[in-house]
């Protein structure tokens, strides 16, 4: 773990820049963290963000696919909004941990 000043707000993240307490998120905290990837967040963004968000409170697994399929975005548009590696950078964004699926 390291503390890290995001958004003017001290946060705890993984080596990896993952948010250890999902519960500080905020959308400041997310463009912060969209602009370290090189991404201007938009309203397409936030719903993608918000999907993520609550797929991890409800106790449930993240993948592409089910992104893709989720009636939020197809999977092509999730792979512009967050390019290089969608569901790493979307998750990161969203301030949930790295899904397994994920290496």
């Amino acid at each position: 773990m390291t503390t890290k000043t995001i958004a003017n707000i001290k946060v705890e993240v993984t080596e990896e820049g993952y948010l250890i307490d999902s519960s500080v998120w905020n959308k400041e905290i997310a463009k912060a963290i969209a602009k370290e990837e090189g991404i201007e967040l938009t309203d397409k963004h936030f719903e993608v963000i918000e999907f993520i968000r609550k797929k991890v409170a409800a106790g449930e697994g993240l993948t592409i696919r089910g992104i893709g399929k989720s009636g939020v975005v197809d999977a092509k548009t999730f792979y512009q909004l967050f390019p290089g590696a969608p569901l790493k950078k979307a998750t990161k964004i969203a301030g949930v941990s790295k899904p397994v699926s994920c290496m």
